[in-house]
């Protein structure tokens, strides 16, 4: 990942400094005069600072303010090896870690692996990852597409004699497994990871006041509409899977509904111009994060920076493609990869033109064929 981007805030070459250090505030003065009705056009942008700095605080305030959401950043942040740099021990033998190379034609896109676990343990019990979100960020910065692999994804894992489920692989060999598995079915490099747990899923849920989901399949519980639902609802929303149509696939898809609701509450101005609420926000969604080792804190910033202006219907949602929905002596029920359209969507990765990929085939309704 480059260390700066083009107008991004100054301050930036502060390795650990999420916000840009104590001047930051400095260089975003400006934005204290900028008219209302530009600010309006701006909507749901993720440029934390320049967002910090319209709140009502002051110029002297803000100082003080942004160090102290630096200070909760890092100290909330954990890094550990989450990438295969090393050889792995797999089910059955040793992986010797081989990223694909980075196409020319993807140009300076990211693609970071999240991980949601009952565990944020990378170390001992890791259990099975029932999460996994390919976030790919388009090399103008203008685009993120979230790519669901679902959990029963039947896939070869290296290191094992046989096939088995993606999150099997969690299990085995931990985040540098799952990256080795899932790198050949994108055909891209893993640039980075991130691994959290449910708690810090329901209480960033509760940091902005409950979202607003829309229920498409019913469920007990749930019934189909509009429903507002805190952390601990939300939770039952997105782990139910037994009584929806689709199973896992069902599941993702609530999952990618409820992500899509809580980035529309986080990324609003009610956010970014309330200290308070702002505070609890982002101590919400980094009091359990663990990144890879290679992911700077300040990176994450210069990111954020670089995405400032993204909107909402500029973030889009895709499922891995799939054929059906299937059976194994060894890994149990599964999810049968749809090898054709993956790899139309691997070319879309390596070329990075996800705004012209479309999957008709994965099936809509029942669990194909």
């Amino acid at each position: 990942m480059p260390g700066r981007y083009e107008g991004e805030p100054p301050g930036s070459t502060e390795d650990d400094d999420f916000f840009g250090g104590a001047g930051a505030d400095d260089g975003y003065a400006e934005e204290e005069v900028t008219p209302p009705a530009r600010r309006k056009r701006r909507g749901l942008r993720i440029a934390i600072v320049s967002l910090v700095t319209v709140a009502l605080l002051g110029v002297g305030v803000v100082a003080g303010y942004v160090a102290f959401l630096n200070w909760k950043v890092s100290n909330n942040v954990t890094h550990a090896q989450l990438l295969p740099d090393s050889p792995i021990r797999g089910e059955d033998s040793e992986v010797t870690p081989s990223a694909p190379e980075r196409p020319v034609s993807a140009g300076d896109a990211m693609n970071i692996l999240v991980i949601g676990s009952d565990s944020r343990d990378t170390s001992s019990d890791r259990g099975r990852s029932d999460v996994m979100v390919l976030m790919h960020i388009s090399d103008e910065r203008d685009r993120v597409d979230l790519i669901h692999f679902p959990r029963d994804y039947f896939v070869q894992i290296p290191g094992s004699e046989r096939k088995n489920k993606l999150n099997a692989s969690y299990a085995f060999g931990g985040a540098p497994l799952l990256v080795e598995t899932l790198q050949p079915l994108i055909g891209v490099p893993v640039d980075h990871v991130a691994v959290t747990d449910f708690e810090s899923f329901q209480a960033l849920t509760d940091s902005v006041g409950g979202v607003d989901v829309n229920v498409r399949e019913a469920s007990p519980g749930f019934e189909v509409g509009m429903t507002h639902m805190d952390g601990e609802t939300g939770l039952r929303f997105v782990r139910e899977r037994y009584n929806l149509s689709q199973g896992d696939i069902s599941r993702g898809q609530r999952q990618q509904e409820f992500i899509k609701a809580v980035m529309l509450n986080v990324l609003t101005r009610e956010t970014f111009t309330n200290p308070a609420r702002l505070a609890n926000v982002v101590d919400a969604a980094t009091a359990n994060l663990t990144v890879d080792d290679a992911l700077k804190v300040s990176d994450m910033r210069d990111l954020g920076w670089a995405l400032r202006n993204l909107r909402g219907d500029d973030i889009h949602f895709v499922t891995a493609p799939w054929s059906g929905i299937g059976s194994d002596d060894l890994a149990g029920s599964i999810v049968i990869p749809h090898n054709a359209q993956l790899d139309t969507l691997r070319e879309h990765l390596q070329s990075d033109t996800m705004e012209d990929y479309s999957d008709e085939v994965s099936p809509r309704s029942g669990f194909g064929g």
